[in-house]
Parts: C-alpha cells; sequence; structure tokens
C-alpha cells in the first residue's frame, strides 16, 4: 500500500483571519465576542486555499474545541456542495450544529472547488494526487491549531465520505494529534473496489427492474472487473459493448486529469490506516441504513481495526433511515437528528 505522506507544507495564514479578543476590566465580567464567519487563506504546494473560520459566541480570552470538516470526493467545496449541480449544505450545517456545542469550525474549498480551484496544478493536472489532497487538509489542521481562540489539545477532525477517509490519515500523522474523530459514512474501501460495489448495486437494481437481463448484469459487471485490473495496471479501458455511459465512466477514471488521483488514493487500504490511529482516540464512526453510495456492510473491516487499535467510543454508529448525504425522510434538506445526537455523544467524549 502507498501511504498518503503529510509533507510539512508551508501553512501562511490571511493577517486579518485572528483578531484580537477584547479584554474586559480586570473585576468585571468577561466580554462576550460574538459569533462570526471569517476567511481565512492559507497557501500549500504553491497554491492558496480558500475557506471560513466560524467562531460561536464565547467569553473573551477563552480558548475552544475546534474541529476541522473536511468533504467528500470530487469538485467538493467548502460548504459540502458541488455546484451548480448539488447543493446540499452538509459540511455549513455541520458547522451550525457544532457552533450550538461552543465548537470553532473550519472547513476549506479543496482542490477543484469553490475559490481555491485547481491553482498551481492548472497547468499539469496529471500531478493532482491523493497525496496533495491530504497535504492541503494538513496545512488547514495545522492553521487551525494556530489560532489564538482554540484550544490546542482539543482538535478534532470530522469527515465526510472521501472525507472520512482523509480523517484517518490525519489522525494517524498531524501534530499535535487530534483530540478526537468524526467519520461520516467514510470511504471504507479501497477506492476501485467501491465503485466496483456501487455499480454492482446499479445493475442488481436495473435488473430488479426489468431494465437489464441477468446475463447482461453479468456481463457488465465482468467489464467492470477487467476495467479496473486496467486502471491498477495502467493499461488502456476496453470500453467496447458497453453502454455510452459506463463506458465514459470507467474511461475517466484512466483520464489524464484523474488518473494519478484515482491511482494514488485507490492504494490506500482504509482498514489499514485506521489500525494506526493512535490508542484511547475517541471515534465515531457512522453509517446510514439507507446509503447506497457506502453501505454499512462495508464499514466492518474499518471498524474492527479502529477496535483492534484500541480507540474508544462511541465506536460504530448505525444510522437508521439516514443516506449518504446525511438525510432521512423527515429531514430531506437537513442533516439528520440521528446524526447530529451521535455528534453529541462523541463530543461529550471529549469534554474535559
Amino acid at each position: 500500500m502507498a501511504t498518503a505522506l503529510v509533507a510539512g507544507a508551508a501553512v501562511a495564514p490571511s493577517v486579518s483571519a485572528y483578531a484580537n479578543h477584547p479584554t474586559a476590566p480586570s473585576g468585571s465580567r468577561p466580554a462576550t465576542i460574538p459569533a462570526a464567519d471569517r476567511e481565512v487563506t492559507f497557501t500549500v504546494d504553491g497554491t492558496v486555499t480558500y475557506g471560513t473560520l466560524h467562531l460561536p459566541a464565547h467569553p473573551a480570552g477563552r480558548r475552544l474545541p475546534a474541529a476541522l470538516l473536511l468533504p467528500g470526493s470530487g469538485p467538493t467545496d467548502r460548504n459540502g456542495d458541488q455546484l451548480p449541480t448539488y447543493a446540499v449544505h452538509t459540511l455549513a450545517q455541520l458547522a451550525d450544529v457544532l457552533d450550538g456545542e461552543g465548537v470553532v469550525t473550519f472547513r476549506f474549498d479543496k482542490y477543484g472547488s469553490g475559490r481555491t480551484g485547481v491553482g498551481a496544478f492548472a497547468t499539469h493536472l496529471d500531478r493532482l494526487s491523493y497525496p496533495a489532497f491530504v497535504r492541503q487538509a494538513a496545512a488547514a489542521y495545522r492553521l487551525l491549531a494556530q489560532a489564538p481562540q482554540v484550544d490546542p489539545h482539543r482538535l478534532l477532525v470530522l469527515g465526510h465520505s472521501e472525507g472520512g477517509l482523509t480523517a484517518l490519515e490525519l489522525g494517524t500523522s498531524v501534530t499535535p494529534r487530534p483530540a478526537g474523530l468524526a467519520l461520516m459514512a467514510p470511504a471504507s474501501l479501497r477506492l476501485l473496489d467501491l465503485v466496483t460495489l456501487q455499480l454492482r448495486e446499479q445493475f442488481d437494481a436495473s435488473v430488479a427492474a426489468g431494465e437489464l437481463s441477468a446475463a447482461q448484469r453479468d456481463a457488465y459487471v465482468a467489464s467492470v472487473a477487467a476495467a479496473v485490473a486496467a486502471v491498477r495496471a495502467s493499461r488502456p479501458v476496453v470500453v467496447t459493448g458497453l453502454p455510452p455511459a459506463l463506458g465514459t465512466l470507467l474511461q475517466t477514471l484512466q483520464s489524464p486529469a484523474n488518473a494519478r488521483a484515482v491511482l494514488t488514493e485507490d492504494a490506500v487500504v482504509p482498514a489499514q490506516v485506521a489500525a494506526r490511529v493512535p490508542a484511547r482516540t475517541p471515534v465515531l464512526l457512522t453509517c446510514g441504513s439507507a446509503d447506497v453510495q457506502v453501505p454499512c456492510a462495508t464499514t466492518d473491516a474499518l471498524a474492527a481495526a479502529l477496535h483492534t487499535a484500541g480507540t474508544r467510543g462511541p465506536g460504530r454508529v448505525v444510522l437508521t433511515g439516514v443516506d449518504h448525504l446525511q438525510h432521512d425522510t423527515g429531514h430531506p434538506t437537513t442533516l439528520a437528528p440521528a446524526l447530529v445526537q451521535a455528534l453529541q455523544r462523541w463530543l461529550g467524549t471529549i469534554r474535559p
């Protein structure tokens, strides 16, 4: 396995990011600092990354727990959106929940999204790799640790989907070590294994709906397996005889803009990373019973590795009726209450 390395990337926060606290006269009650969002930038691998530091209302001079929020795969921005197609606000809503718990949050536009874009990688997208995304997240974590409002002993990392895998990478490598990890529907299999599983389930659903025959499904499954083997061996993917949409998807995995990122992320085995998480780290691992992208069964090895590593609770929590976007039928555009409750329980294991 090729482990994603977290290099000592330079972090240059914007000067305006960290304002001084007002101080109260001696003997009086400390002034309350109102909640605020602050635009923050930092530079890593020659690219300026843009993010939002959210400070909850708090007494002047008090240091608060803080959480880095990490998005899922693709060009997902600081709010958890892929605009203009998807505006689900997953990370923005997480920031709101954590504000209510008195937790500072930092979220940023990862490469390919928002104001950050692809930056210095624009002229050589073939060099954009999964380790580069991990370095970007590690730089964001170090910036958060430097904020004067933050308690460096209560730094947390929350990741959704692919961000859950990146959270695991940070949990085994950054300094200071995170005081807790929350992995929400995390990528729990190798990337191409997860893609294979997702496609197989789509084929099965099409057979059940009468849109495919069992023989067609079996042929498509074999074609996907061959394509995955070709990608891993850096051989051309053959899509002859496949539906155009499926053929395009498989070829996209090997496009110049994606090939390195796909191969370097696929080389990471999530359970092996989880096995290196320091003992006694409070970890929350959630899976939704209605999640068709990361089914609960795919998290078994991850949960077992975290247990073997000696991490502590809450551990894996199954969220009944919750889908991959962290919604349930009663809350189709907001975070499911079951997730919020799980996060509150996890936070309770971290507070002194």
